[in-house]
């Protein structure tokens, strides 16, 4: 004898379902948005495979750690190219770059990457949006993106212990000495917080679908990571952390 249906739906509910399955297939080619208005933000994880190809992984710095602190650089990534955006140089150029995809992913972007920008750019961003922070915490992964990285293995090497409060302070030794290697430890800084988030959602994805019968056959390898064009310089790191201890 066959097994039952691990679950029984009245009439009605199966109509309703075949409708939707039927809706989905048609959108499947315009989006992600039909899905991403449909589900949670800790469920927002499912449009990764089928939409990854219209990704951009985000991330921004900046003077203050408020929410009306003013932007000093964005960086993007796309899984393949790395785009930087910096206050005074090509900031402006953000607001067109960033219509060429369907998606952003954040960690705490709902909270405050996307609430700055929009407020800075007077615009609201119309995308679908995976922020990380639902997510990996729903999976038992909490303490910030630095302590998310920690707990999934995610060395930072020369950046260890950099965090948003020393952002601030490497923009104010840019702008006040002109200091050009603080900026590019900066933007080291923040496209390492921004590359990184396509290796969490990796990760948060294939934990999720091993949890499902299709499991084996859905799991995504993690990609070898992008080289980043701007390295640390570790002669500012210190004096700065010098004079954090006084």
């Amino acid at each position: 004898m066959a097994n039952p249906p691990p679950v029984c739906l009245p009439n009605s509910s199966a109509q309703q379902l075949s409708g939707l399955l039927q809706k989905s297939r048609q959108e499947l080619d315009k989006g992600p948005q039909f899905f991403s208005e449909r589900l949670p933000a800790n469920e927002q994880w499912r449009l990764f495979s089928h939409f990854r190809n219209r990704i951009a992984y985000l991330d921004i710095e900046t003077t203050g750690l408020g929410q009306y602190a003013d932007i000093t650089t964005i960086a993007l990534y796309d899984g393949k190219s790395i785009h930087c955006y910096v206050k005074g140089r090509n900031l402006n150029e953000f607001s067109t770059d960033i219509e060429k995809y369907d998606i952003l992913v954040t960690y705490n972007g709902k909270g405050f990457d996307i609430p700055v920008i929009e407020r800075h750019f007077r615009t609201k961003l119309q995308h679908a949006h995976i922020d990380l922070r639902f997510i990996l915490a729903r999976l038992g992964f909490k303490g910030g993106l630095k302590g998310c990285e920690k707990q999934l293995g995610i060395d930072r090497g020369a950046l260890e212990g950099v965090d948003g409060y020393f952002a601030v302070l490497l923009w104010r030794d840019f702008m006040d000495n002109n200091n050009e290697k603080a900026l590019e430890t900066l933007l080291a800084y923040n496209i390492e917080d921004t590359v990184n988030l396509e290796r969490l959602l990796i990760e948060a994805y294939n934990r999720n679908v091993s949890l499902t019968p299709f499991g084996s056959t859905l799991l995504v390898a993690p990609p070898a990571p992008p080289a980043i064009p701007f390295r640390p310089d570790m002669s500012t790191v210190e004096l700065l952390r010098s004079k954090i201890r006084g």
